[in-house]
């Protein structure tokens, strides 16, 4: 069970295998459990309402929700959080990015129970490759979290908290109308008291699709494979163990159809096969008095081969992390510190120019000191001795303010850092083989501030926000001298975004509300002087969700999605996209342990060939054929699967 004391020690000792969600069963227990449980991303393991950072947590009950619709990716289930966009990059073979509060999407540090098991920046893909059907929660840091993660997440931290050992085992099977097909299963048991395991696995098939009729793959074809064993121990007295093995194989191929020509009577082969290997593991271990010890580690070796259109690249990334910490409570502080070892290395055989190897060994430290019941304070440091681009300092402070019983105020200031590395939206669109060699980069550095008010009453939960970040020397991709080259280079000014975000819950019974909308503007230095609107930012979004649950029943739900005006600035047909509106309903009917879906996604069919071609009347000079997505792609699509719990 979630404890329900505030005692932050405790809350330590327990959070290894205990911090994990359960179902509620009444509005009252719901809102305290989500505010009961006890978050890992922030390091201080401390419960969500005491956190002085403001934390959401997308609780299972949600995930549930969302599951059905996209059982073989994280995509649909994350355009739950406010302030967060899917951006489609890579089009051609259907790779999508998390963009936070308008940060580029390679600044978004996505953990696993705590661990960077898809990389140090994953690619283009990472998100896709993941299956949701063993989350047992999501928590979300937004803005600059250096000082909690070191390089990496300038655009926040998304943590995904597996299911603990206990827990339904499930099989889900599922089939889209645009020739999807999704096999995804989670067994898990407790072998004993102290020992528990689960293990999920999933096989995924997506077929070809033009949907407009003109030789190009709207939809690419891909075929993957995933595998992730977990083990659990814990001894009753705050000693625990966790490790994760994952394995993920795929094949991806877009570009023209099978046996079709494009308009111009070419053909344009487009194929990527990823390999991902990794591991992880996570202690604690209690010490004399109330510290407590902890260590994570993990690897991740990544292998890529991409044919584009006859430019071959075969690349393998490979990182690594470790770290050690002592925490522990006195009297109004909680505090944690650490060392810690970062390692990224990137090699391509045919790009030998870009190669690179980082090692960052780092100190960092963290103290929340409850100054009453109404007023705490955190302050975060942390020193990293990057070996190519020198030492970084990144501070960051919050405070959380109960003004009243129903009112609270959280403000949160950070700074950090981001090596130069080759994720960026041009290259995997393309292929590192077109990048020149890398010289003459500096670090991006960041600062984000934020301002957070909550007010929660019955049945009611609003939450409003106001923030700002800013990078400098931010990393872009231009054209080279070179002909069909790319070069990668700082720009010669910051990158703004400034924002605000408003999120409403309503809930009565089993009928539920939930309300969005993100304001961003985002700015650029351009090329020529001056400043630009940020490429492929919506200036406008929001959401609006209704659902109606019944734990025994089943659920039916209906989903308004607007995203607003884009700038566009290298696309022949348009120099801003147009807004548009999505439609989406889910309907799930159980029969006792047995749950049959059906879910209407894009019923308004909103898809980018609708107002314009995919194809470039030309190709780019780097070979790209298509524009980049701002819009839909796959349009309407339909669902039918079934759920059974064992």
């Amino acid at each position: 069970m979630i404890p329900q004391r505030t005692d932050l020690y405790a809350a330590l000792l327990l959070a290894p295998l205990s911090c994990w969600p359960v179902l509620a069963h009444s509005e009252e227990e719901e809102e305290e459990e989500t505010e009961s449980v006890v978050v890992v991303a922030t390091r201080s393991e401390a419960l969500v309402r005491d956190q002085p950072i403001r934390v959401e947590v997308l609780p299972e009950e949600e995930i549930e929700e969302n599951l059905t619709v996209q059982p073989g990716n994280l995509t649909s289930l994350l355009t739950e959080l406010g302030g967060v966009h899917i951006q489609s990059t890579a089009a051609g073979l259907g790779g999508a990015t998390l963009q936070m509060r308008g940060m580029p999407g390679r600044h978004t540090l996505v953990l696993q129970d705590g661990l960077p098991l898809l990389g140090a920046q994953p690619d283009a893909f990472g998100l896709l490759q993941t299956p949701p059907l063993d989350l047992g929660r999501v928590e979300v840091i937004k803005g600059v979290a250096s000082a909690l993660y070191g390089s990496g997440g300038l655009g926040g931290v998304l943590n995904l908290m597996s299911r603990k050992p206990g827990s339904e085992p499930e099989i889900l099977l599922n089939r889209t109308s645009r020739g999807g097909t999704d096999a995804v299963g989670f067994v898990t048991d407790a072998i004993s008291p102290e020992w528990g395991y689960s293990v999920t696995a999933g096989a995924h098939d997506q077929s070809r699709e033009d949907i407009d009729d003109d030789g190009w793959a709207d939809i690419a074809e891909y075929r993957r494979y995933t595998v992730r064993p977990r083990l659990f121990w814990e001894n009753g007295e705050g000693a625990s163990v966790f490790a994760t093995l994952g394995l993920m194989d795929e094949s991806r191929q877009g570009g023209s159809m099978r046996g079709q020509v494009l308009p111009d009577g070419t053909t344009f082969r487009d194929t990527l096969d990823s390999r991902r290997a990794d591991a992880g593991l996570v202690t604690h271990m209690p010490l004399s008095g109330s510290k407590l010890f902890g260590s994570r580690w993990s690897f991740v070796r990544l292998e890529r081969d991409r044919d584009f259109n006859g430019l071959v690249s075969e690349d393998v990334r490979t990182t690594g992390s470790g770290e050690a910490t002592v925490s522990g409570a006195h009297e109004q502080h909680a505090w944690i510190a650490g060392v810690a070892l970062d390692y990224d290395r990137f090699e391509s055989a045919r790009s030998s120019g870009v190669n690179y190897r980082y090692t960052v060994p780092a100190v960092f430290a963290q103290d929340e000191y409850a100054v009453s019941d109404a007023i705490k304070l955190a302050g975060s440091a942390r020193v990293d001795d990057h070996n190519e681009y020198g030492t970084f300092v990144s501070p960051r402070l919050s405070a959380l303010f109960r003004l009243e019983e129903d009112w609270s105020l959280r403000a949160s200031i950070g700074s950090g850092f981001a090596a130069p590395t080759l994720v960026a939206d041009e290259t995997e669109a393309t292929s590192v083989a077109l990048v020149e060699p890398l010289r003459g980069l500096d670090a991006e550095r960041a600062t984000s501030a934020s301002v957070d008010m909550k007010w929660a009453e019955n049945r009611w939960e609003i939450n409003g926000s106001v923030f700002g970040s800013r990078i400098r020397d931010p990393l872009v991709v231009r054209s080279s001298t070179v002909p069909g080259r790319l070069r990668l280079a700082n720009a010669d000014g910051p990158r703004e975004v400034v924002g605000a975000e408003l999120l409403v819950h309503y809930n009565v019974g089993d009928f539920h509300v939930i309300g969005s909308s993100t304001y961003l503007d985002a700015t650029e230095a351009a090329a020529g002087g001056g400043r630009r609107d940020s490429e492929l930012i919506p200036r406008f979004s929001g959401e609006l969700a209704a659902l109606f649950e019944d734990e025994e029943r089943g659920r039916l739900g209906l989903e308004f999605s607007y995203t607003g005006k884009q700038k566009l600035y290298d696309n022949p047909y348009r120099s801003e996209s147009k807004p548009y509106l999505e439609i989406s309903a889910l309907a799930e009917i159980k029969f006792g342990e047995v749950g049959i879906f059906l879910n209407a996604i894009n019923l308004t069919d909103r898809r980018q060939t609708r107002f314009d071609p995919l194809l470039r009347p030309l190709p780019a000079a780097t070979g790209e054929r298509i524009v980049e997505g701002w819009a839909p792609l796959t349009g309407r699509v339909f669902n039918l699967g079934v759920r059974v719990e064992l």
